[in-house]
């Protein structure tokens, strides 16, 4: 869906820019609906042959990371609407490339509201997003019903249902500006009123004394879009009361939609023009994605996939305080070596692990983490050491 959107928009709406080549792993013969057939291709080769720019939509963290990898060593930049891919192995491709999630989805929506509001002098404590409906563990049968009824997959379906998708996006933006969690799986506030809602989550970040990521569920207003609480400077609180946000200290910017691919050749734009990063991942990521037990599973059980499957869910988690946790994003035809009962948190000792490019580079950040944890342990000694 968001590549066929994507390119009609191109096509109507971006004089200045041509779709080249579309990459796809399909026959091409059975696209015949695809709005320009004539660019579709099964060659990364011939992709990155005829693009001064990437945009990776595949939803894929795989395949994706290969696509990727591929166009940095082309030297192109990439722009991609695959937060689980970036919440998986973005970090690492963050340093060899340039690669910025797009505006459309909710991080990069958040991004965009962000750089308005640090441009008019507030300082975010809050990145939110809205959430519509929250059901940790649906049905195959209730899954099946509204991925037709919708008009997605039911993969994607149960991802959003289950609330894999908004922890992983929380956790870009988290990792992307430097915020960070209040518990394990965020706070997720049920939610009837926004401005109360948004002062109790500053509340809490003010508490930790860093900005944090959540979400709200809203009941009796729209969900759908994403939110900032900010402070700002006190000698401006007069001005912002009379321009109707209140009388602080937390004010609340709101953006109530996000059009995904609608709003990708924004950011397009913006990369081709010189403007940067948007959103990744970041090269020193400190949150991350964990995959949690759905139900009751045995060994020798096969975990079919992670994200949007009817095994585990994802919550977001510090990485310092979950080093060995199985990012849920590596999940594909997975083994489980022992018992995991549900609500339990999936480790790498609890699985048979496939060789893979993208276990490589999670191993390698892994490993970043575990000697950032020895040496702040050992920081701590010596300065008991000092005191004592």
């Amino acid at each position: 869906m968001i590549s066929h959107c994507f390119v009609r928009l191109i096509m109507a709406h971006y004089d200045d820019l041509q779709i080249s080549r579309v990459l796809t792993r399909r026959h091409i013969g059975a696209l015949a609906d695809f709005p320009l057939p004539d660019v579709l291709t099964n060659s990364i080769d011939e992709l990155i042959a005829h693009s001064d720019i990437i945009v990776e939509c595949t939803g894929d963290v795989f395949f994706g990371t290969e696509v990727i990898e591929r166009a940095f060593e082309a030297g192109l930049p990439v722009v991609t609407v695959n937060a689980e891919l970036q919440v998986t192995t973005g970090s690492y491709l963050a340093g060899r490339g340039l690669l910025t999630e797009a505006e459309g989805d909710q991080p990069g929506s958040l991004a965009a509201l962000r750089e308005d509001a640090l441009q008019m002098g507030f300082q975010p404590l809050v990145y939110g997003n809205m959430k519509g409906y929250l059901n940790h563990n649906p049905t195959p049968e209730d899954m099946a019903y509204w991925a037709k009824r919708q008009g997605i997959s039911i993969d994607q379906t149960t991802s959003f249902t289950d609330g894999t998708k908004v922890q992983i996006e929380q956790v870009v933006v988290g990792n992307g500006f430097g915020a960070t969690i209040s518990r394990r799986g965020l706070e997720g506030l049920a939610s009837t009123d926004l401005n109360r809602s948004g002062n109790i989550l500053g509340l809490i970040a003010d508490g930790i004394g860093q900005p944090i990521v959540d979400y709200v569920v809203p009941n009796g207003y729209p969900a759908g879009g994403v939110f900032l609480v900010c402070r700002h400077d006190e000698i401006q609180a007069p001005a912002i009361e009379y321009f109707k946000l209140g009388t602080g200290p937390y004010y609340l910017l709101t953006r109530p939609f996000h059009l995904c691919s609608l709003e990708v050749g924004k950011t397009v734009r913006r990369v081709l023009a010189g403007g940067g990063v948007l959103l990744n991942n970041s090269v020193e990521p400190t949150l991350g994605v964990a995959a949690i037990a759905k139900r009751e599973m045995k060994a020798g059980e096969l975990i079919s996939r992670g994200i949007g499957g009817f095994d585990v869910r994802g919550e977001a988690v510090q990485l310092a305080s979950e080093i060995d946790h199985v990012p849920i994003g590596l999940l594909r035809n997975t083994v489980l070596k022992r018992a995991v009962e549900p609500g339990q948190l999936i480790s790498f000792d609890d699985i048979e692990i496939q060789p893979s490019r993208v276990l490589d580079i999670i191993f390698q950040q892994r490993q970043r983490v575990i000697q950032q944890v020895e040496a702040a342990t050992q920081a701590d000694r010596l300065m008991q050491q000092a005191c004592s």
